[in-house]
This record gives structure tokens, sequence and C-alpha cells, in this order.
């Protein structure tokens, strides 16, 4: 089965950076913990100063790590992820914010490599580095760890920054693509969605209407809506067609 195989099934539910309610997000153990609690899990990904595709969603590392505690590092804030090499970001602790217990970074390779030992899908969120690195390179770097892994039939490819998707298409066909998108629709939202080659559309849970769902399916759209913890929502949007939604709660 690949990712798109994956879409024919109903009410799909996707761990928002891992099963971050038990784990530290976007570390190997809120992958791990993911495992038999949702159908697809989804992470962060962005680019060290030296070109390493990390998992990361704030593109400052002082939230989620313990960067303001070593003094190493105390003259280097704001502790942009751009700013740092991953030998830097190796030095780090993931975990200790969330739940007192040490998590190390997590690379993107790594995470392929435990999707791929898990059979776990993967939907990874290319964060927007347009203004330090040029669109290319941010793609290439990506693509290329998942080719190199074999993991494309795991893994789903999404961003805010529409640019990045033709990109994918570009160096990967066969990888499905995605346009997130918050506040509000893009005009004319189906042309829009077929000149970027997207396969899906991830919108933000409070644009998500009946008529938009209804729209897109017939124009032959995935779409899977984010944030959404409340149950009885997430029944309401499966009722209108949504195929998955993002949570921060998963199953037991």
């Amino acid at each position: 089965m690949n990712f798109l195989e994956l879409f024919k099934k109903p009410n799909l539910i996707a761990a928002h950076r891992g099963d971050r309610a038990r784990k530290a997000e976007n570390t190997l153990g809120a992958l791990v913990s993911s495992v038999g609690r949702c159908d697809f899990a989804e992470i962060d990904v962005q680019l060290t100063k030296d070109l390493v595709p990390v998992i990361i969603h704030d593109d400052k590392v002082g939230k989620t790590s313990n960067i303001s505690k070593i003094k190493a590092f105390e003259d280097r804030a704001p502790w942009r992820v751009a700013d740092l090499t991953l030998q830097e970001l190796e030095q780090l602790d993931f975990g200790s914010w969330f739940d007192g217990h040490y998590a190390p970074l997590l690379t993107l390779e790594k995470a392929l490599t435990f999707t791929k030992e898990a059979q776990l899908f993967l939907n990874i969120e290319i964060k927007d580095s347009s203004r330090v690195f040029a669109d290319e390179v941010v793609v290439e770097k990506i693509i290329t760890l998942i080719q190199r892994t074999q993991t494309e039939d795991l893994v789903l490819l999404s961003s805010f920054y529409h640019s990045y998707l033709p990109l994918c298409k570009r160096y990967a066909p066969t990888i499905p693509t995605a346009a997130l998108q918050a506040h509000r629709h893009p005009k004319d939202l189906i042309p829009y969605l077929q000149s970027l080659q997207a396969d899906a559309y991830h919108p933000e849970e409070k644009i998500t209407t009946r008529g938009i769902v209804t729209r897109l399916r017939d124009a032959g759209f995935f779409v899977n809506v984010y944030t959404v913890n409340d149950p009885a929502r997430q029944q309401e949007l499966f009722s209108w067609g949504v195929n998955g939604v993002f949570t921060d709660s998963l199953r037991k």
C-alpha cells in the first residue's frame, strides 16, 4: 500500500507532530508511541546551517530544547535552526522540557529509517525556509533522503509555502503532495491546487466547510483537516467527506 491508497480508507487519524500528548513533539519517542494509535503521523522538517534535514517545528529551538541553559550557546540567541550545525543541535536535549526525560535531536534520516521499519505512513511538513535557503536546495535535500531510504510509498510532503510543492513533483513525481492553508482559502481554489500539482489540501479546521470539502472531493483532491481534538467535531468532518484529521489526542 502507498499513501494514496491509504486515503481510500475512511476516517483517518493523523498524529500531529507524533504522539505529542505522551512524548515530546517531533522526537523519535513521539513517533514510536504513535504506532498503533494512528493511521499516519505528521512531523516538521527544516535544514540546519550545514544543510541537514532535521525534525523541529519552530524556526528557533529555545522553546523545545535546553539550549538556553548551555553556556556555550548563551551568545547565540535567538538560536535559529538555520544558524546551528547538526553537530551543535545534537548537543541539545529536546525532551526534558516536556516530561523531564532526555530526548535527542531527530533527523529526517532517522525518522525515515524508523518509518520503514515500522511501516508507518508519514506526512512530512516542509517548513518555510525560503528566506534562508534556495527552494531547490531545501526540496532536493529532503527528496534525496526519501529516495535513499526507499520510503517513497510511505510519505506525503506538505507545506504552507506552496512553491515547494511543484518542485517536489519535479524531483519525485510519484510522491503525493498537499497544500497546507490557514486563515482563508486561496482564490479559485481548485484551479490553484491543480496548478501546484497537489494531491491533497490540508486546511485549518476553522476555515473548513461542508461546501469546500464537497468541491474538493468532487475535483479529486484528498482533504485532511488540522488540528481537531474534539471527537464529535472529527465525526462531523468525516460525515462531510473529509479523509483525515490531524489531532494531538490519539487512541489509548
